[in-house]
């Protein structure tokens, strides 16, 4: 059974979590000194994808690499963010993870809001990033969205949370019927009962995240260079145009970009295990041509996460 430890960190007062789960396969010869295969991945999703949502990650790249996720500030089980901008943050946060499993550099994966954690991690400090991997770039975000998330945020506040999880979770996917998307109703229901989930748990992430959604302008600007770089969306993302994402990869020296099919913003739900080989066969050099071909899988289960300030070894939970 491989073996996970999950460690408690702060950065500028603030307590946070991240999730090691240790590759049991020999060392590939393209391995860092003392590690495995490959350099170690690290998985930044959203406020509600918390260190123990990314099963089909760890089943993919476990094979390859050390697996690491987390609750970044502003995140799970983590504490909330303070008012006001946040990049600097949390990209301190990602250092200080990537410098407490000692990692010379790591492979880095960031999906819709990870994603733009991961951007600024890599154009500050390009030197510790092996490669980058990008999904569901929030790259721009229209005023009808907007003016969306504004009504589920004033549901919310009017203590209607059902309202509130139907309305955040519409907000992020393809309703359009003439556009077919792979198990849409099946991730609708799991993203609402996430959102009902951290309100019921009295989390603050969910109103956070959405404040933070109208509030916020990541810094997409200003390309990047010396990283390699992959850049995937589903074809049918209305949160940002797939189109509006080739752009953005069009910045990036030497990127690929890919759309997968039949998904939306959601294609790590639709497409898990699509997404999972092609990042993958990103971080390990192999060719990501034909990598997205469709495959059923269940949905990521989301166990709750320990607390506690020490390393400790604990059994892996099943997806």
């Amino acid at each position: 059974m491989p073996e996970e430890i999950i460690r408690s960190l702060s950065v500028h007062g603030l307590r946070y979590h991240y999730r090691l789960l240790r590759r049991t396969e020999p060392a590939g010869p393209a391995g860092w000194p003392g590690g495995p295969g490959t350099e170690p991945v690290l998985v930044l999703g959203g406020a509600l994808q918390g260190m123990f949502g990314w099963p089909q990650m760890d089943d993919h790249l476990g094979q390859v690499a050390d697996v690491v996720t987390a609750d970044l500030p502003g995140m799970g089980t983590a504490d909330p963010l303070p008012p006001g901008p946040s990049a600097a943050v949390l990209r301190a946060a990602v250092t200080g993870i990537v410098d407490d499993i000692g990692a010379p550099r790591i492979n880095l994966f960031g999906f819709s809001y990870g994603a733009a954690i991961a951007f600024g991690c890599a154009r500050h400090d390009p030197g510790r990033i092996a490669r980058l991997a990008l999904g569901g770039v929030p790259v721009h975000i229209g005023e009808a969205q907007r003016e969306h998330w504004r009504r589920a945020t004033r549901r919310l506040a009017e203590g209607d949370e059902e309202g509130f999880a139907v309305l955040a979770a519409d907000g992020l996917m393809c309703l359009d019927p003439d556009r077919p998307v792979y198990r849409r109703e099946l991730a609708r229901r799991y993203v609402r009962r996430s959102f009902l989930h951290a309100l019921s748990d009295g989390s603050p992430h969910a109103a956070d995240s959405l404040h933070r959604a109208l509030g916020d302008r990541p810094d997409f600007s200003g390309g990047l260079s010396g990283v390699p770089a992959l850049v995937f969306a589903g074809e049918h993302d209305t949160v940002t145009a797939p189109e509006r994402q080739r752009e953005f990869a069009g910045t990036i020296e030497g990127s690929r970009f890919l759309t997968l099919p039949e998904s939306d913003h959601w294609v790590v739900l639709e497409r898990s295990d699509e997404v999972a080989a092609l990042v993958t066969r990103f971080f390990t050099d192999r060719s990501v041509d034909g990598a997205t071909a469709p495959a059923p899988a269940p949905l990521p289960h989301q166990a709750p996460g320990e607390g506690g300030g020490v390393r400790r070894t604990v059994p892996v939970r099943g997806a």
